[in-house]
C-alpha cells in the first residue's frame, strides 16, 4: 500500500517536472537583430587622384640657376639634360651647362686682368648615376596628389676652363616633382670638383651649382 503511494507520487512529480521543462522556451529572452545597430558610423570617403606617370623611360629638359665657381665668385648657369629610367629606382643622366664667370680675387685684390673674355667662358658636360632614394606624394588639397622623388646622383665629367679640359668629378642630390604623367620638375644641387693649374700652381676647386629645372617625358 505505501509502495503503491510512493509510486503515485513519484509520477506525478516527474509530470509535474516535464511540464515546467516544456514551459521555459516561452520565457526565453529573444535574441537581438543584426540589422539592430543602436550607433550606425558614417564615415565620409574622399576620393584622391594621383597623376599617373608615363611609361616612357627617356626625360629632356632645361636648367637654370647659379654657379659658385671658387675664386670667382657666383654667376648665372643655365643647360641641358637628358635622363634615361632603367626601373622605378635607377637612372642615367646626361647634362651640359654653360656659364660665364666675372674676376677672380687674385685680380680684384691685384687689379689686373688674368683671363680674357672668352677664358671667361665655362662649359661643362657628365654622366651622372641617379638612384631615388625616397619616392613619395605631395597633396593639393583633398582630391589632388603629386609624386615626387628625392634622388641621389654621383659620376664624372669634363669641364672646359680658360680654354683647358679638366676632368671633374660631380655628386649632389635632387627633388623631383611630377606635375602630370608627362611634366616633371626638378631642384638640383650638385659640386663639380676638379683641379688647375691657371694660378701657376695646383689647385683643388669645388664649384657648388643649384638649379631649377622642367623636363618633358617621351
Amino acid at each position: 500500500m505505501v509502495s503503491r503511494s510512493w509510486k503515485l507520487l513519484l509520477i506525478s512529480f516527474v509530470t509535474s517536472l516535464v511540464g515546467i521543462v516544456h514551459a521555459l522556451p516561452a520565457f526565453a529572452v529573444e535574441p537581438m537583430q543584426a540589422e539592430e545597430q543602436l550607433i550606425k558610423p558614417e564615415v565620409e570617403r574622399t576620393d584622391v587622384r594621383i597623376p599617373r606617370i608615363d611609361n616612357e623611360s627617356l626625360e629632356i629638359g632645361y636648367f637654370t640657376g647659379t654657379m659658385s665657381f671658387e675664386d670667382f665668385g657666383t654667376n648665372s648657369v643655365q643647360g641641358v639634360f637628358l635622363a634615361f629610367h632603367v626601373n622605378e629606382d635607377v637612372f642615367l643622366l646626361g647634362s651640359y651647362g654653360e656659364t660665364t664667370i666675372g674676376e677672380s680675387s687674385s685680380e680684384v685684390i691685384n687689379n689686373s686682368q688674368m683671363f680674357s673674355d672668352k677664358e671667361r667662358e665655362v662649359s661643362y658636360y657628365n654622366v651622372l648615376l641617379g638612384y631615388n632614394l625616397l619616392p613619395g606624394e605631395v597633396y593639393m588639397g583633398n582630391k589632388l596628389a603629386f609624386n615626387t622623388d628625392l634622388y641621389l646622383v654621383v659620376g664624372s665629367g669634363t669641364t672646359k676652363f680658360a680654354d683647358d679640359d679638366y676632368a671633374t668629378f660631380v655628386y649632389g642630390w635632387g627633388y623631383r616633382f611630377f606635375g602630370a604623367d608627362w611634366l616633371s620638375i626638378h631642384l638640383d644641387v650638385r659640386n663639380h670638383a676638379f683641379k688647375h693649374y691657371k694660378f701657376g700652381y695646383e689647385k683643388s676647386v669645388n664649384n657648388l651649382e643649384t638649379t631649377i629645372g622642367l623636363a618633358i617625358f617621351f
